[in-house]
């Protein structure tokens, strides 16, 4: 039975090997470049896509932060900073958005109800990817673990 290691958060995980760190790395890059692409298309046409989240009932206020909440979280994630924290914030994040943006059962249209339904359980795999994050932490090549290190955790 493998039991999940108790020592400092940063360097949580289930196996310590140089292999498993470097899969964490992999995995945070992999889930940390859909938020920096997906981010950055909506930073770059602001206006656009706070409206495109408004028409679909979003508040103005989040429809603002969303950008920002996506790309920025995206970077952190990729660095490795604040690994946990940032990932139960992306996890509420994807959720809301695959619950406001994806709702594939509301299409008539079939190739809209595909796109829809295609995108709702990818999003449900990125959740995956962030709840893994909330147990795994950055792993040992992220800020987290450097920052960690450097006080002697």
């Amino acid at each position: 039975m493998t039991v999940l290691d108790r020592s400092s958060a940063p360097q949580r995980t289930l196996v310590r090997t140089p292999v498993s760190d470097s899969i964490i790395l992999i995995a945070r890059v992999m889930i940390a470049l859909i938020f920096i692409m997906s981010g950055w298309e909506k930073l770059t046409h602001f206006h656009a896509a706070v409206a495109n989240l408004e028409r679909m009932g979003v508040p103005a206020f989040f429809a603002s932060l969303a950008p920002f909440v996506e790309f920025f979280c995206g970077v952190t994630v990729l660095l490795g900073l604040l690994t946990q924290a940032v990932a139960v914030l992306m996890l509420v994040f994807t959720i809301v958005a695959t619950l406001t943006a994806h709702r594939y059962w509301q299409y008539s249209d079939p190739a809209q109800y595909i796109a829809q339904h295609t995108n709702f359980w990818k999003n449900v795999s990125m959740m995956g990817g962030m709840l893994l994050l909330i147990v795994t932490a950055g792993g040992r090549f992220s800020i987290d673990a450097l920052v960690s290190r450097r006080r002697g955790d």
